[in-house]
């Protein structure tokens, strides 16, 4: 198989992060005989730097030529003064819009050989399994007007929550079919007590639940939700909710295990290419220090290959390689914890690339005695 890879490094530790993506995916090519092609576009921060905008139309032209999109990081302290418009952050809201990533996709995963890293119980952790669907092209964070303002002589801002009954019921239908294919339940978050927004949204869910008679679905309040993600996760499965909902939720959620340096997101579209990035920010703190830990970025290029390709085995073999690593006690230093010695970013991409790449050997000499 060849296929064409938009790479967008970004800013701080996505450059990093991202070459270790490279890394293990040129791996999987030489394991499983497939070619990847990367092409390079700028975003963010190093994009403002070098041509003046966050995100340059030849970027987005890259990207609408690809089969995937790779995504590093993108913002850090060095742009706090830029214009609101033209921050960084403008960059990946703009890139969303361009190739209609509607949903963004974020399983939250239970590692054994990391319990010790949540600051929540290991019995409240143990087998957490949920995967978070957030709409991602709506709400708060697209709205117009959005400004600040003045009224009767004071300073005044607007934000506008802005949906169509469309939009919502594309991603809650995408919520109900991710269910149906897991542990058939669905929660739906919203704020119907207080938004007609989501007044709206609890009755479109109630509707679509309609078409999915084998999945049981339940609504919860957000403010309960962030709650029950502490206190009881293991009784999620598929969690759907709007655009800021979810992005205040996944990063709690990422609590559970233990840094948002273990988790990966797809962004996914109806007909162009899809994203795939690592929930985590640029961290400007440890950028350029062999520090950040690559996990979430090389698990974020994992669901690319399954998501986006088809490659079930070569996904599952990447995702093997990460847990073999991690029970052989390697630690980046976000996960290792007060007793445990931490690795550097090279230092663990290399023994994910080795485990990888040792599975063929094993395979190999297993065939060759079977």
């Amino acid at each position: 198989m060849k296929k064409s890879i938009a790479v967008l490094p970004g800013d701080g530790i996505g450059k990093e992060v991202t070459k270790g993506a490279i890394e293990i995916l040129e791996a999987v090519g030489q394991r499983f005989g497939h070619e990847f092609e990367f092409q390079y576009g700028e975003i963010g921060g190093s994009a403002i730097d070098n041509t003046g905008t966050p995100l340059p139309d030849k970027t987005v032209q890259v990207c609408k030529n690809s089969d995937a999109v790779l995504l590093g990081a993108v913002g850090g302290p060095k742009w706090d003064s830029v214009p609101a418009h033209s921050r960084p952050e403008r960059g990946l809201l703009k890139i969303r819009k361009e190739l209609d990533l509607y949903a963004n996709l974020r399983p939250i995963s239970f590692y054994q050989s990391l319990s010790d890293s949540s600051p929540l119980k290991k019995e409240l952790v143990e087998g957490v399994d949920l995967l978070i669907v957030r709409e991602l092209t709506g709400g708060l964070y697209f709205g117009k007007p959005s400004e600040r303002v003045t009224k009767d002589g004071e300073d005044a801002v607007v934000d506008t929550l802005f949906y169509t009954k469309e939009e919502i019921r594309k991603i809650i239908e995408l919520g109900f079919k991710l269910a149906s294919q897991r542990k058939k339940k669905l929660t739906s978050v919203d704020k119907a007590n207080v938004l007609e927004s989501s007044r709206v949204w609890r009755e479109t869910a109630e509707e679509v639940a309609k078409d999915y008679p084998d999945v049981t679905v339940e609504h919860m309040l957000v403010d309960n939700a962030a709650m029950q993600l502490i206190r009881n996760p293991k009784q999620f499965d598929v969690i759907v909710t709007e655009n800021m909902f979810g992005d205040i939720l996944s990063d709690e959620a990422s609590v559970l295990t233990g840094s948002l340096g273990m988790l990966p997101s797809a962004s996914v579209s109806k007909f162009g290419p899809s994203l795939y990035e690592p929930i985590h920010g640029s961290a400007p703190d440890i950028a350029g220090q062999n520090k950040a830990n690559p996990i979430a970025m090389i698990l974020s290029s994992a669901s690319m290959l399954r998501l986006s390709f088809g490659l079930e085995e070569e996904a599952a073999a990447v995702e093997k390689a990460v847990e073999q690593v991690l029970e052989n006690g390697l630690r980046t230093g976000d996960i290792a914890g007060s007793a445990s010695e931490s690795v550097t970013t090279e230092k663990m991409i290399a023994e994910i690339k080795a485990a990888l790449l040792d599975q063929e050997a094993i395979s190999n000499i297993m065939g060759a005695y079977a």
